[in-house]
């Protein structure tokens, strides 16, 4: 290689002392020349180009000049027509010359000679070397016109009184006019409206046909009837109208041939002119004009940016928006890139949209089109992201630079985005309010796992509803449900509260029971004012203060509320609860219930880390007293909280010296060392000790590590989790994080195995290696055998998540038709798995589970579309799968970013709730199953009361399941043979009729005798008259379905066995008629305190932060994964 030094020469020896020592005066006598640029533009007729051209400001003030000139020289006329009195003689004479006053002729020569000189020296500066095209146009021309013969006159006085078409310059002052606009645009740098120009061209364009046809006519009028300027104006608008009234008409041929002249002319011009007009309108109706600066300052409006807008994205945002009375007021502009869909134009035509909603076609990234929304005065932008394309990364590319775009047009705007990945999200992290979908999505669908619903339950509390669901219906599930799916998170200052005002000073649990017990509100949160961040259930040892902004559950906001007391109540005669049930308690039964004197003493020890259990409290001497719970204590008494050491796992205690040894080896607590994006938030986990190799989380693939190859052979103790999606994106991790956070006991963390289309990367698996029981398995929820080697026969939940490469069809709800399809095999396959699916589309869930001869389904159906029609924005609640928290689409969480924008804490309250975050001192949602054994606390306030007095807990909900009570339902055989059988057949089936309930179905092995006696029971019937003909067939059509189903069932269960067999697996605790299709489930937001609770009912916690009762909490959060935690705690707290 050369070296570079050698080839650059030494600077000469004067370059360098010298240089130092003289400075600048070294190169004063150097030969340097000074080169000066664009001298081209110092010549004259540059720098006139330059004033009369170039420059915007003044080339307008020319502009300006010469229209002036032209009215001018158009009002010299009229003047000059008004003085003029015509004296007899020839008749041509009249038509050629004129009596003009020395004054007036010496102001149009004047005018002429500015006039003339101005266009020569325009045309000699715009000469571009062909003359031709300078002399030849109709401006040059007509300014020739008129300018020439008064300049002539000046030097042949007798031409002092020729006739000159002076009013020709009203087409010569338009066509300053056209330039005088584009020029003032340009100077005021702003872009003008081209209907605006198209406007102003046809008004000028019509003045000037008239008012040359109303000189014209004068003028030749005046050897006839001597007409003068009002009645040519009368004759040209009766004529250009079509009117016609003949009452003035000309007289000579001169004047008859010039308003033919002009008819034509206005034939061919105006046609032209209005089509231009239509077209340019119809480019406006697509694109959608503007939104002008003056209402943009004086009313309130926000921007809604997508790349394309579909029916049920803007119905959504519109219902959620103005569901808020406050925003009455506002006006929403859409700006899209693509034209107006047809279905979205005829809904924006309708009066109560049309007058509120402004689109726009337009880019963010264009500052044009930010200008047409006046995006800098908006009060918002939310910014959605195309969540149908296939390619979801390059729709949130597009999201972030139309962010980028907003923020750098309009800074002080307030920016509510919607990212789809969650490794992009830290490209805006400038945004007021962000929603990413698939961390949101897969944090749902792991709560759902192990607090049923939870999907539900979130999606209810975003929307904005009245509780008026459901009112209508027979069906009194449905009446509760509906009623409960009203209630709302609030928040109020403590101080400005009616609700919580007198617990100033007192404890949060003692806030929060007593709020709900004299309200039926659910206190839920609080932020101290002088810091940001909400704590959710904060516990007993908060202290509550004035000044504290308070979150609470409740249908409708305090400050829409009226109050009344107790004695009112009972004058009034009116219950305070909306449940009319026979199982429900009258609120006094409630409180005095709720009121004895006898109290057990507040129970202190540990809280397990598992669900609590409400058993019945030893009495003692006490036996013949009813049980009663301990009060909530108004300040927590800390001498008696022991602070035991919760990061232990309580599941522990069960185990004997040498498993938990074992276990203490496997497991540890601490933050995942690797993430596999940007912008997650930590969370304290169970953690192994050392990472697991790759080849050991392959779960169907056996390496030098260990044998197994199928789910069975690990000999799990927990059911399974299944995961089936399509790729391990980094979404999927926020799966796995709640489902092994630090606050779930050991021996109920389940096994999680995710069924992946494709081979998950390298960074993916380096991220889960470090949780316990993550195993990963290439297979298809299409293929049988992968499902029974992932263990789907012993699972407990199968989660479906929709499919990107699905996402986009050509018919925009058949982006789910594979899924459906997919999950409706699954469930017919293992009828007894708990399978939740996430839908594209919230239209889609009523497939879900579909039964077309179900008539209770049907029922639902009908009842969805009345409440449709009723304008509800939660029709699709009633729906069992989405009521039972088994399907759910992610579309529905839009709502959450529609409603920061009044409600700025939802996003941090739902990602609290989901386990996205973690605050130091702030709860967590968890669930708890009623048993046998905790009926005695009987009412929801007892319960409420329960929690808070012993564990600190704050229920929010009940998640409860009924049995259909149905007369024709496909899960039972209830068919009168009243008619057609004999008494023996008469009372087996009574027996079978009143035994319906337990059982959904006989005994299998004699259907085809069953199905030989509904054959004969359909022949005696037919042998029947038709007294009941149409019941008895309906009945005997519902038992043969079931029959036929039921066949079906088998044949479906003898193909997995068989495929079991083939795989080598054991067929052993497969169910193949466990059926739940006989039962429904729903949830009860923040119930009334006198709801009974019931059995199997799943109780919605927030329960305290266990690190806040830790005296070292903080550091012990920041414990590598390697150090495992001290000494299990041997403590178990029962309720």
């Amino acid at each position: 290689m050369v070296d570079l030094e050698s080839e650059v020469p030494p600077l000469p020896p004067r370059y360098r002392f010298r240089d130092l020592l003289l400075g600048d005066q070294g190169w004063q006598n150097d030969d340097r020349v000074q080169v000066e640029f664009y001298m081209n533009e110092n010549t004259f007729k540059e720098r006139l180009k330059l004033f009369f051209i170039k420059n915007q400001r003044s080339s307008l003030r020319i502009r300006l000049f010469n229209f002036s000139l032209k009215l001018l020289s158009c009002l010299l006329y009229i003047i000059r027509v008004l003085l003029e009195n015509p004296s007899q003689g020839n008749e041509w004479s009249h038509i050629f010359w004129v009596n003009r006053s020395l004054p007036l002729w010496g102001l149009q020569v004047s005018v002429a000679l500015i006039s003339l000189f101005e266009t020569i020296l325009l045309g000699y500066l715009s000469y571009k070397g062909n003359i031709w095209e300078q002399i030849l146009r109709i401006p040059f021309i007509l300014e020739i016109i008129n300018a020439v013969p008064f300049i002539i006159s000046i030097f042949w006085p007798s031409l002092r009184n020729l006739f000159v078409p002076v009013f020709l310059n009203c087409w010569l002052a338009k066509h300053a006019l056209e330039n005088m606009i584009n020029d003032l645009h340009r100077a005021i740098q702003r872009t003008q409206s081209a209907m605006f120009n198209q406007v102003l061209i046809l008004i000028s364009t019509l003045l000037c046909l008239i008012f040359t046809c109303i000189c014209g006519i004068q003028h030749l009028e005046r050897i006839g009837k001597k007409l003068n300027l009002f009645d040519s104006l009368y004759f040209c608008i009766v004529t250009f109208s079509t009117v016609g009234f003949g009452d003035v008409t000309p007289e000579t041929w001169s004047s008859k041939l010039f308003v033919v002249a002009m008819i034509c002319v206005a034939l061919v011009v105006l046609p032209i002119q209005f089509e231009q007009l239509a077209y340019l309108w119809m480019e406006r109706q697509k694109s959608g004009g503007n939104y002008s600066r003056h209402r943009a300052q004086t009313e309130k409006h926000v921007v809604l940016c997508v790349s394309s807008l579909k029916i049920d994205l803007l119905m959504d945002f519109l219902n959620e928006f103005y569901a808020h009375p406050r925003l009455q007021d506002y006006y929403v502009v859409i700006l899209c890139p693509t034209e107006m869909d047809v279905q979205v134009r005829r809904i924006l035509q309708i009066p109560m949209w049309s007058q509120r909603v402004i689109y726009l076609q337009g880019s963010a990234l264009k500052d044009q089109d930010l200008l047409r929304a006046k995006m800098d005065d908006a009060e918002a932008c939310f910014i959605l992201s195309s969540r149908c394309e296939v390619d979801r990364t390059s729709s949130d590319h597009q999201t972030i630079l139309r962010a980028w775009a907003v923020k750098d047009f309009a800074p002080n705007c307030p920016l509510y985005v919607q990212i789809l990945k969650p490794e992009n999200k830290f490209h805006i992290k400038f945004a007021d309010h962000v929603v990413c979908e698939e961390e949101f999505k897969y944090a749902m669908l792991a709560l759902n796992c192990i607090c049923p619903a939870t999907s539900t339950l979130i999606t209810l509390l975003v929307h904005t509803s009245r509780g008026q669901e459901g009112q209508q219906s027979p069906e009194q599930w449905q009446k509760m449900y509906g009623r409960c799916s009203g209630n709302e998170v609030y928040h109020i200052v403590l101080e400005e509260s009616t609700f919580f005002a007198e617990y100033e000073g007192k404890s949060f649990t003692y806030a929060s029971f007593h709020a709900h017990k004299k309200f039926g509100v659910c206190l839920i949160g609080v932020r101290r004012e002088d810091n940001k961040n909400i704590l959710l259930n904060p516990g007993p040892r908060y202290i509550m203060n004035s000044t504290d902004i308070c979150f609470y559950i409740n249908i409708t906001k305090e400050e829409n509320s009226a109050f009344k007391n107790q004695d009112q109540q009972r004058k009034s005669n009116v219950s305070r609860s909306f449940y009319h049930g026979p199982s429900r308690l009258p609120v006094h039964s409630i409180i005095a219930s709720m009121g004895t004197v006898a109290i057990d003493l507040q129970d202190t020890s540990c809280r397990s880390a598992s669900g609590p259990t409400l058993s019945l409290p030893t009495e003692g001497s006490k036996e013949t007293r009813r049980p009663s719970i301990a009060p909530v204590l108004e300040v927590a008494d800390t001498s008696s909280i022991q602070t035991c050491d919760l990061l232990s796992d309580q599941s522990e205690d069960e185990t004997t010296p040498d498993e938990e040894m074992s276990s203490n080896l496997e497991y540890a607590k601490g933050y995942p060392p690797y993430s596999p994006y940007i912008g997650s938030s930590p969370t304290f986990c169970h953690l192994l000790h050392e990472k697991v190799p790759f080849c050991c989380l392959r779960l169907d693939k056996s390496c030098q590590h260990n044998y197994y190859e199928d789910a069975k052979a690990y000999g799990f103790k927990n059911k399974l989790i299944i995961v089936a999606a399509e790729t391990a994106g980094n979404g999927l991790y926020n799966f796995i994080v709640p489902l092994r956070a630090y606050y779930r006991p050991k021996k109920e963390l389940n096994p999680i195995v995710l069924l992946l289309d494709n081979p998950p990367d390298m960074h993916f698996l380096d991220a889960i290696c470090w949780f316990p029981m993550v195993y990963y398995m290439v297979g298809s929820i299409d293929n049988l055998d992968d499902l029974l080697r992932c263990g789907v026969t012993f699972a407990a939940n199968m989660v479906v998540v929709d499919k990107e490469s699905t996402m986009s069809a050509e018919e925009d709800y058949m982006a789910d038709a594979k899924t459906i399809v997919n999950v409706q095999t699954l469930f017919r396959l293992f009828s007894s798995l708990s399978i939740i699916t996430e839908l594209t589309h919230p239209a889609n869930m009523r497939f879900m589970q579909f039964r077309a001869k179900d008539c209770y389904s049907l029922a639902l159906s009908k009842l969805e579309k009345k409440e449709r029609e009723r304008g509800s924005n939660l029709a699709f609640m009633f729906r069992l799968p989405f009521a039972a928290g088994r399907v759910f689409s992610i579309s529905m969480l839009d709502t959450l970013l529609y409603q920061s924008f009044v409600k700025d804490y939802m996003i941090s309250i739902t990602r609290l709730l989901l386990g996205l975050d973690t605050t130091p001192g702030s709860g967590f949602l968890c669930s708890m199953k009623i048993t046998a054994d905790d009926l005695w606390i009987r009412t929801y306030a007892r319960l409420y009361q329960k929690l808070c007095s012993s564990t600190g807990d704050v229920p929010i909900g009940i998640y409860r399941t009924e049995s259909q009570k149905l007369t024709t339902s496909e899960s039972q055989i209830s068919i009168s043979v009243e008619e057609w059988e004999d008494t023996k057949d008469s009372k087996e089936q009574g027996h079978h009729r009143s035994n319906h309930r337990n059982s959904t179905s006989s005994d299998q092995s004699d259907h085809p005798l069953l199905r030989r006696k509904s054959m004969q029971w359909a022949r005696r019937l037919s042998r029947k008259g038709p007294k009941h003909s149409g019941k008895t067939a309906e009945k005997i059509t519902q038992q043969r379905l079931n029959l036929y189903r039921r066949s079906e069932r088998q044949e479906l269960a003898e193909l997995v066995k068989n495929r079991m067999k083939h795989l080598g697996l054991s067929t052993v605790g497969y169910d193949e008629m466990n059926d739940h299709q006989s039962t429904l489930s729903y949830i009860l937001i923040n119930p009334s305190p006198d709801t009974r609770i019931e059995l199997n009912d799943v109780v919605y916690l927030i329960r305290p932060d266990p690190l806040a009762y830790l005296p070292n909490s903080e550091p012990s959060r920041r414990n590598s994964i390697c150090n495992v935690t001290g000494q299990d705690s041997r403590e178990e707290t029962q309720l």
